[in-house]
């Protein structure tokens, strides 16, 4: 998992375990930003097999999160 900036985080993976332990990693640690703004959703994003955005998004409301693909 890369981190591209404090809201964003980006993951790579090979396989289905990596993908589920790197997500939920990933939710979890913006849960805890969105939790002291309690202004801001997540929003998980499919750009290709494999690779994810896990983004804190101001279209989601806060305490839910959301996923979409590109």
């Amino acid at each position: 998992m890369n981190t591209t900036t404090a809201d964003v985080l980006e993951v790579k993976v090979d396989t289905a375990q990596q993908l589920e332990e790197r997500l939920n990693a990933a939710v979890r640690s913006l849960q805890d930003v969105a939790t002291r703004t309690r202004a801001h959703g997540i929003l998980v994003t499919r750009l290709n097999p494999g690779h994810y955005t896990v983004s804190l998004s101001d279209s989601v409301p806060f305490g839910v999160t959301r996923e979409q693909s590109r």
